[in-house]
């Protein structure tokens, strides 16, 4: 037996949880997504030609990932 090393719980194997695995991958990924969202549209060189309703997203998702950094 072994002490899962996510979620800090017993495990019956000598490895962590599965589903502890899949979750923490399924996390680095959207993580991962979210932080290549304005690389991936190019939309950081021209804010001007977007509209309001994509302005307001990215700006929301640039403060989340400013949070995140500060944590």
């Amino acid at each position: 037996m072994k002490i899962c090393n996510i979620c800090h719980k017993i495990s019956a194997t000598d490895q962590d949880h599965l589903d502890c695995v899949q979750k923490r991958s399924i996390e680095m990924e959207n993580k991962d997504f979210k932080n290549k969202i304005p690389e991936k549209l190019n939309l950081s060189m021209d804010k001007q030609e977007l509209g309001i309703e994509v302005r307001a997203i990215l700006e929301h998702l640039s403060k989340e990932k400013d949070k995140e950094e500060e944590i």
